[in-house]
């Protein structure tokens, strides 16, 4: 998206070099995502609105969509891969193949909604994950987890009112995308904000108390994860204070949880973190757990 700019091919960097600092890179499956089909992105995004970013491609430069969210040459190309990755996912799962997925990708997804672009999102991969694991293999009890420092109001908006899938996210409160607190979302939606400066004893407390005995008491089928890491307390975009030792607690949990209640099948999807060194060490935390390394 340009020099400076946050969202960057750095952040892919950092994970990989995290990885490979930790000794995990060598003792985990590594594959490509294909591209995404039209198909498959039209379960959650209209088709209009897919045509209008294919027009809006520039032959060299960037076309602006917002302040913050600009395609360039390829970016479109990027977003088809980072859509498909969690339809990889989904499928290695069901077929046995693997366990659980880490899907390391950019750009991000959960700020795009049905029909617009936004907060460096094009496609709402996870959104798409989960329609495309509900359609090709009828499962009856999704859940999508956020825990980024932003609202996913992309896949609040595609989610909302769905059968067969639920959306639990937390997020800091008055922080991009701004929404409306005093909006009732619908019921298959449970949103949980976080006061600027919140931290690790209401985080917690948030996921022990609320999230996890729910998840035991709904038994998903499969369980994906917009895992972001800008609620980390070295990251500039929030004023959330979350620590390495608490991402590595709530995937813990999490993973505890999935092993339950639906063998383990968890897709978790990058979405942000900014602080490189933070994101890095985060994402080679996430995989170990999840490959139980």
């Amino acid at each position: 998206m340009g020099d400076g700019h946050p969202e960057c091919p750095r952040r892919l960097s950092a994970i990989e070099d995290a990885l490979i600092s930790r000794g995990i890179f060598d003792f985990v499956k590594h594959i490509d995502a294909p591209k995404i089909d039209r198909h498959s992105l039209r379960l959650a995004h209209k088709a209009h609105y897919i045509d209008t970013l294919i027009s809006q491609i520039p032959g060299t430069g960037y076309h602006n969509i917002d302040h913050d969210t600009r395609l360039c040459p390829d970016s479109l190309e990027a977003a088809y891969y980072s859509a498909g990755a969690g339809i990889r996912a989904v499928d290695g799962i069901m077929a046995g193949e693997f366990d659980n997925a880490f899907c390391a990708v950019r750009p991000p997804g959960h700020h795009a909604e049905k029909i617009t672009s936004m907060g460096f999102c094009f496609f709402n991969n996870a959104a798409i994950t989960a329609l495309y694991a509900i359609k090709r293999y009828k499962l009856r009890r999704v859940v999508v987890i956020d825990f980024d420092a932003h609202h996913g109001n992309g896949t609040e908006n595609i989610l909302g009112g769905r059968f067969f899938v639920r959306y639990w996210s937390s997020y800091q409160k008055g922080l991009f995308p701004f929404r409306d607190e005093n909006k009732k979302p619908k019921r298959n939606i449970s949103l949980h904000p976080l006061n600027a400066g919140a931290g690790s004893d209401e985080f917690r407390a948030l996921v022990g108390i609320n999230l996890i005995p729910w998840l035991n008491r709904y038994k998903p089928q499969l369980i994906i994860l917009s895992s972001g890491f800008d609620a980390h307390k070295d990251d500039y975009m929030s004023q959330l204070n979350l620590t390495d030792e608490d991402f590595r607690w709530v995937i813990e949990k999490i993973n505890d949880t999935a092993k339950r209640v639906c063998d383990g099948r968890i897709v978790s999807i990058l979405e942000g973190g900014y602080n490189l060194p933070a994101l890095g060490r985060c994402c080679a935390d996430q995989v170990k757990i999840l490959a139980d390394l």
